[in-house]
């Protein structure tokens, strides 16, 4: 069984601005539920971030530490990241969408698949609901850090 779970919000920011921050790995921990490090562990072909990139997350869900790997499948800035998992407890596609809206600002978009198999399969229908929760979470906490001046 698996997940397929898409949250959106609206954000009175401009695409630009919400996207760079969001698509940059090192605030990853700042705004993304249960994220408590995030590392560059592979640089793009063309060097920096970007696709073919690595990022290593360590995170906590369900009261359990889970360590993966997503990699940059397509980076179209300030449009879309799209990211597949390459190492962790279970398959997952992690994309960021960021659409103008009228008036200047940004219908911010996130959709998480995955397939939740062997012991995360009985779990699929909390996790489902978990992931939700915590994705509209992320959505609030992205435009209330964007919004708040920072040091």
């Amino acid at each position: 069984m698996g997940i397929d779970v898409t949250v959106e919000r609206a954000i009175p920011l401009r695409p630009e601005r919400v996207a760079a921050y969001a698509m940059d790995w090192r605030h990853d921990a700042e705004w993304t539920q249960g994220i408590r490090t995030a590392e560059l562990t592979r640089q793009a072909d063309s060097g920096g971030f970007g696709v073919g990139a690595e990022v290593t997350r360590t995170a906590y869900f369900l009261g359990r530490r889970i360590d993966y790997v997503l990699r940059v499948a397509a980076h179209d800035p300030p449009r879309l990241l799209d990211m597949v998992s390459v190492a962790g407890p279970m398959p997952m596609h992690v994309t960021y969408t960021f659409d103008p809206e009228p008036g200047g600002g940004t219908l911010a978009r996130i959709r998480v698949r995955g397939d939740a198999s062997g012991l995360y399969g009985l779990a699929a229908p909390l996790m489902g609901r978990r992931v939700r929760s915590s994705l509209a979470k992320d959505l609030r906490d992205l435009e209330e850090r964007l919004r708040t001046p920072q040091d």
